[in-house]
């Protein structure tokens, strides 16, 4: 569309002949946006200065807006409905400055934290996990895909590892391949705190040595937000463009590695083995044994005061103590007790889904449920459901959540 000086517009859609128009000075041209133009993205509430900024357009089919997912942190976004808006730049001036001071890759490090704003994150920081692991060879043909997913490969193959009876290939060595000349010494999430060898057993100590990824796994603590990691120390010593690179090679390369490997979760991930249930059962009902003894006490005035409390008070104090214990107990000797190779441990290992404490919720025991630090109270007549009798202080009555064998009404209502 043409829109002359006086206002009056001609659409070039309905024209016959649209180079019969000739372009004079103060005519305004409005197109659509295409690929390449430089446009501002935003998510409300907008509190940091990252909740605004600049991206590049690559058109595509359909009404929903699409963006790399490493780029949803500091808008945080979790793609459950979320509602964005993009603002198209009118003049050179705007473009000039999204394109040199709000695009993506000058925002990737927070000037609030001075720590990167966003990272690898969800089914790509597990598949960088899983790809980086030290037992895990790639056969010629396998390799050879997974190079064509490399943005700037050079063309030279490295050398194989492995050459009889066939040659094979590391994961770590593709992954050099997307790492920019940088050295880095850290420790990975499993890394035990008494370990200070050079090379850890378990491969949790990284080195990378001039963009060479000689030993260590790569999880959340290396490509995550942590400060002074690979993300900070790419973008501090290359720039931003060449980090903004490396993050978007990394999530190419992952994705089709990842869509070969697969991972899925199935019910048999949440079972432990029949020692540690066995463990896990004793454990429950030796804190509901101990429940019991603090009720007969309390009746019995047994019970002894705590300082500037009543008897209720030391009461509940106590069986909330002992019930809180409960999960940490029960849930410790489930984690050890799951393989390495386990799927929900994995997740928790890589850091993209949740913390340990719900492999201890869902093997073991959910735990004691508080409301403002204590337990459920009482919101029927003398009692939290219709399911209880009246006045009863035991553990499930006031909350508490125990699953090996199932949950029943009021766990399940808890």
């Amino acid at each position: 569309m043409i829109e002359r000086e006086d206002g009056r517009k001609t659409n070039l859609a309905y024209l016959a002949d649209r180079f019969m128009i000739q372009l004079e000075a103060g005519h305004k041209v409005i197109r659509h946006i295409r690929d390449g133009d430089y446009v501002l993205f935003n998510r409300q509430p907008s509190l940091p200065n990252m909740s605004i900024m600049g991206h590049r357009i690559r058109v595509m089919p359909y009404s929903t807006f699409r963006l790399s997912l490493s780029v949803t942190s500091p808008y945080n976004a979790d793609f459950d409905g979320d509602e964005m808006n993009l603002h198209v730049p009118q003049s050179r001036q705007t473009r000039a400055e999204v394109q040199e001071v709000m695009l993506v890759p000058h925002c990737i490090v927070s000037p609030q934290g001075n720590k990167p704003g966003m990272g690898i994150v969800q089914g790509t920081l597990l598949g960088c996990m899983l790809f980086t692991q030290r037992d895990t060879f790639l056969q010629r043909d396998f390799f050879m895909n997974l190079l064509m997913h490399v943005g700037d490969w050079d063309g030279v193959v490295p050398e194989p590892v492995i050459y009889k009876p066939k040659p094979l290939w590391t994961e770590k060595q593709i992954f050099s391949l997307v790492l920019p000349p940088v050295n880095l010494i850290r420790f990975n999430i499993t890394h035990p705190d008494d370990e200070n060898t050079d090379i850890s057993p378990g491969d949790a100590k990284l080195f990378i040595s001039k963009g060479e990824l000689v030993c260590g796994i790569i999880d959340k603590k290396t490509v995550g937000t942590s400060a002074n990691r690979l993300i900070y120390v790419t973008w501090k010593e290359f720039g931003p463009r060449v980090t903004d690179k490396m993050i978007s090679q990394i999530q190419v390369l992952v994705h089709n590695y990842v869509l070969h490997q697969g991972q899925s979760i199935g019910i048999g991930d949440t079972i432990a083995d029949e020692a540690t249930m066995r463990n896990v059962i004793q454990t429950i009902q030796n804190a509901k044994d101990e429940v019991k003894e603090l009720v007969r006490k309390a009746q019995e005035k047994e019970l002894t005061l705590l300082p500037g409390k009543g008897m209720m008070e030391a009461f509940e104090t106590e069986v909330n103590r002992a019930l809180n214990g409960v999960r940490d107990k029960s849930g410790s000797s489930a984690q050890y007790s799951l393989l390495k190779s386990n799927n929900i441990k994995r997740m928790v290992s890589a850091g993209c889904k949740g913390p340990f404490i719900n492999i201890s919720q869902i093997c073991a025991c959910v735990g004691q449920q508080n409301v403002e630090g204590k337990r459920i109270a009482y919101g029927f007549t003398r009692r939290t459901l219709p399911h209880f009798v009246l006045d009863d202080l035991g553990p499930e009555s006031r909350g508490f959540v125990a699953y090996p064998g199932g949950a029943d009404n009021a766990e399940y209502t808890q």
